[in-house]
């Protein structure tokens, strides 16, 4: 049944939720727990959020047929006292490339574009300053592609894609997936 919440996204009464995508979702987990983890980071799952909602059985072969428009993502759950969306959201901004559109590296597809897909409305109006303070420094020369929406459907991805990095240290990773200490040229 799809939601707003992984269903096996661990919470707390105090954690918050933010559903972030930037590519390919092994990389973008991996970056986050690196960041994150001990910090004030609950819980991280890889799934497919916002895509058609009358699209079944949603699994990673359909999403990457580019037929159902759903994107890989990350959904964390957080503690705001101990990590501030602000934090999150900038090391979103600097982890991938947010000015390309449909893509990160050599990934293509509606799957791998850049969005913050969000649980409340102080999370959407600090995701639209965040990009703004982004496109001024970081990247002035080149449009920022990510879309910013409230999180709409949510499917956890199969359990083999959970930590996948974790569990094959020599597995694929995006290129793109790094943190930025110099803004685009």
């Amino acid at each position: 049944m799809p939601g707003s919440i992984s269903p096996t996204l661990v919470q707390t009464s105090t954690s918050k939720i933010i559903t972030l995508a930037a590519g390919c979702f092994w990389g973008v987990e991996k970056v986050f727990k690196k960041q994150f983890a001990g910090k004030g980071l609950v819980d991280i799952k890889v799934g497919y959020a916002n895509g058609i909602p009358t699209v079944g059985n949603i699994n990673y072969e359909k999403v990457c047929s580019g037929s159902t428009n759903f994107v890989e993502s990350v959904q964390l759950s957080y503690e705001p006292s101990k990590l501030k969306i602000e934090d999150i959201y900038d090391i979103f901004f600097r982890m991938h490339d947010p000015t390309t559109v449909n893509s990160q590296g050599p990934d293509t597809g509606t799957q791998y574009r850049s969005a913050i897909l969000t649980s409340d409305e102080e999370q959407n109006k600090i995701a639209w300053d965040t990009k703004e303070k982004f496109q001024k420094e970081w990247y002035p020369h080149h449009k920022i592609a990510t879309i910013i929406e409230p999180i709409k459907i949510w499917y956890d991805a199969e359990d083999y894609h959970q930590s996948y990095l974790e569990k094959n240290p020599g597995g694929y990773e995006c290129s793109t997936h790094f943190l930025r200490t110099k803004p685009k040229v």
